[in-house]
């Protein structure tokens, strides 16, 4: 099987590239595990100073695989290990000793989306379309979105966001403050690179330090945060609602 993540390095720069094109690199437990060991490993690289972190294919992160829900609701047991992964996978970007430059095109929906807002400066493509559909499948955000998103847009705006989960293009994601720079697709890539190896040229203990300064101050309760998340999360991951609801987009 192939790998659900990979990784190459130039310049300084790690790019860590989501790797299920075939279902537009929605999250699995196996893509989670992957994820997370390649920032592992980009931590422990002495020569790693920036990462880049993108999608292969159509699309960045279409989010939850729904033709594993049932697998990933069989039990208390299962339910919460998925929730956690998914948690650990964004606590890596966040507090990954690296800056993380996100370079997102396609479909960032749900864990993609939040995935995205765990990332310091993020380069969209202009094709990139987002939202949230949790809710509307019965539950709600985790990697800290709960607290993230407000951070960035305001509470209002993020109750909207969340709640109703409209689509929205990479522009708009400009002017709300998630996204730093729109471009065209085919320069996107050459963009993150360009700023990787811009941040690989600063000193690296500023930079390591400035990150975890940021993310740590902006975001101080995203810890309890995270925890409610993965409360809520699984117990709506275990009901009715939820199932139906999974099973119905599961066949879309």
């Amino acid at each position: 099987m192939a790998n659900t993540v990979m990784s190459s390095f130039k310049a300084g720069v790690r790019t860590i590239t989501l790797n299920r094109p075939e279902r537009l690199n929605a999250i699995g437990g196996t893509l989670c595990a992957d994820l997370i060991a390649a920032f592992e490993a980009a931590g422990n690289c002495p020569d790693t100073r920036a990462i880049v972190l993108t999608g292969a294919g159509r699309s960045f992160c279409a989010g939850d695989d729904l033709r594993e829900f049932e697998q990933q609701s069989s039990s208390p047991q299962a339910a919460r290990h998925h929730i956690e992964a998914i948690q650990s996978a964004s606590r890596a970007i966040l507090y990954s000793p690296h800056m993380v430059v996100g370079a997102i095109h396609g479909w960032a929906a749900g864990g993609g989306l939040e995935w995205m807002l765990n990332c310091d400066l993020t380069v969209m493509a202009d094709d990139a379309r987002c939202f949230f559909p949790e809710v509307a499948l019965g539950w709600n955000v985790t990697g800290g979105a709960s607290t993230i998103l407000p951070r960035l847009v305001g509470l209002q705006k993020a109750r909207e966001m969340i709640l109703f989960g409209e689509k929205f293009g990479a522009e708009e994601a400009k002017a709300l403050g998630i996204a730093w720079r729109v471009v065209p697709r085919t320069e996107m890539l050459a963009l993150a690179q360009a700023t990787g190896e811009r941040i690989a040229a600063l000193p690296r203990g500023a930079v390591g330090d400035l990150k975890q300064l940021l993310n740590r101050a902006a975001y101080c309760d995203v810890e309890s945060a995270m925890a409610m998340e993965t409360s809520y999360a699984v117990r709506q991951l275990l009901g009715p609602e939820t199932r139906a609801q999974a099973a119905k987009f599961a066949k879309r």
